[in-house]
């Protein structure tokens, strides 16, 4: 599975840059800056962003914004994972399981 793989990858790179020693606490207030992040960029595109100094973007800029502040919520949760040692895959199942039974789906 490709979320697999990007997640040895990703732990890979934090080690060789000396980032993947930091505790999950401290892991965990990155994932808060990267999703106060993502909400920057979802509000501008939603609301739009009407502050001084900054410049206007295209749609097609915002949703590439978009893209990678996501990928970056992604990323800290998958080192977060590791962490914890969580297998992806069951996180992934862990969710549409919670799901279906809360919403008597099959």
């Amino acid at each position: 599975m490709i979320i697999d793989e990007h997640r040895q990858w990703l732990i890979n790179f934090y080690k060789q840059r000396e980032w993947y020693q930091y505790s999950p606490f401290i892991r965990l207030n990155f994932l808060i800056e990267e999703v106060g992040e993502l909400a920057q960029t979802v509000r501008a595109i939603e609301l739009g962003r009407d502050h001084p100094g900054e410049t206007s973007q295209t749609q097609t800029q915002l949703h590439e914004h978009l893209k990678e502040e996501l990928a970056d919520v992604l990323d800290q949760v998958l080192i977060l994972s590791d962490k914890y040692q969580l297998d992806v895959d069951e996180l992934i199942v862990q969710s549409e399981t919670k799901l279906k039974k809360r919403f008597h789906e099959d």
